[in-house]
């Protein structure tokens, strides 16, 4: 028999964007160890998408995700909203809960993650998925692409 998880909402964020990081930082002291939010990296390897709503790696990385415990999937401007409401500061996004703000957050929102890679100083998604794919076929990390770059050092 397995109990209700403590959590509210599963955050999940790429652990390589600066950007992301800020944010995740800041809810991380907001939750205060409270447990409220579940902070998953997508970013990392062993990011398994059958855990977390089914959300793919591709998914996660084109836009926001949470997840609640009940399994809905949230995304977008709804994801920050939610997870501010966690955490008692549902103010922040309270406007974007009126009919056409919300859906202009979205579509901002939209823009910034058309583009957040590319406004980091980061490889495109390709390339990242591509990355990701050749470390998982390796299980070896880091290590693969060192041993098999032909460099000697």
């Amino acid at each position: 028999m397995s109990s209700a998880p403590s959590w509210k909402v599963k955050l999940l964020y790429d652990g390589q964007c600066p950007l992301c990081l800020r944010e995740v930082n800041f809810l991380r002291r907001k939750d205060n160890g409270r447990g409220l939010i579940c902070f998953v990296d997508v970013a990392a390897d062993d990011y398994d998408p059958s855990r977390h709503g089914g959300v793919t790696f591709r998914a996660a990385m084109e836009r926001i995700h949470g997840v609640l415990p009940d399994g809905t999937v949230l995304q977008n401007v709804a994801v920050f909203r939610y997870v501010y409401e966690v955490l008692g500061m549902g103010w922040v996004y309270g406007i974007t809960k009126l009919p056409g703000i919300g859906q202009l957050a979205d579509w901002v929102y939209g823009i910034w993650a058309k583009y957040r890679l590319q406004l980091t100083g980061r490889p495109d998604l390709i390339t990242l998925i591509q990355n990701r794919e050749e470390r998982q076929a390796c299980g070896a990390g880091d290590r693969c692409r060192l041993e098999t770059s032909g460099t000697d050092t």
